[in-house]
């Protein structure tokens, strides 16, 4: 069974670490029989009428565990680190779903779509997210809009950057070979106009850090030919959140 534990607005300016930083440490405090796949970081609108820190962000981590019974304790363990990471000025909100509560992930999806390019409210966070959990943690409460809507895109499972994964994403050299990446579960897709297939042994220039995109629900490193035998990956553009 696969679980989606998604964390929004948990920080504020200069305090020393983002949402997606909850999500990583609740991989390390996971209840026993669970394993963590990954953390996936969710790009909600930007806009002057949504309350933020900096790129209204959400981090939803996603979870394979033997049956629902694990839930209960995911969810108290993640309030647990919220209550311990809390910064008076953030509006922390929590989703946890699992792939068996169909209808709300329909749902949530569909949420989801939309807080990424509207503005919405926590009313409708609310109705889509009938059936699961979803609460407030303090200040408005805000924070629910962005947890259910990342739970929502990551179990859609278009969209979003890994910034964990059971392999180490930062543990790649600068320059490694496909075969190298995709031994680790990840795939490495060429996006070039004329798209071109990697070899084994072609080599990627990882800018010192992997970036995966959540595509077709797995993780993808998307490339650009750099010549003969060589690709660089698509990394930040200068100024951008890493």
């Amino acid at each position: 069974m696969r679980a989606y534990v998604c964390f929004d607005d948990t920080d504020i300016l200069d305090c020393g670490r983002g949402t997606g930083k909850l999500g990583r440490w609740l991989m390390d405090r996971l209840p026993e029989g669970c394993t963590g796949w990954g953390v996936v970081r969710q790009q909600l609108l930007v806009h002057p009428d949504i309350p933020m820190t900096s790129h209204n962000s959400s981090a939803c981590a996603v979870i394979d565990a033997l049956d629902a019974s694990v839930v209960p304790e995911l969810i108290s363990t993640a309030i647990a680190l919220i209550e311990e990471n809390y910064f008076e000025g953030s509006d922390p909100g929590l989703c946890v779903a699992t792939e068996h509560d169909v209808e709300t992930l329909a749902r949530l999806e569909v949420f989801g779509r939309l807080a990424a390019v509207e503005v919405t409210d926590k009313d409708a966070a609310r109705v889509a997210a009938t059936g699961v959990h979803l609460s407030e943690h303090g200040g408005t409460g805000g924070g629910i809009i962005g947890a259910a809507a990342g739970v929502g895109l990551t179990s859609l499972g278009w969209a979003g950057r890994l910034i964990d994964f059971r392999v180490p994403l930062r543990g790649f050299a600068r320059e490694c070979s496909v075969a190298e990446i995709e031994s680790a579960g990840i795939r490495v897709l060429a996006i070039d106009r004329n798209v071109g297939v990697p070899r084994p042994d072609d080599i990627v220039d990882t800018h010192d850090w992997l970036r995966p995109r959540l595509w077709g629900g797995e993780p993808a490193v998307p490339v650009l030919w750099a010549g003969e035998g060589r690709w660089d990956v698509v990394a930040n553009r200068p100024g951008e959140e890493r």
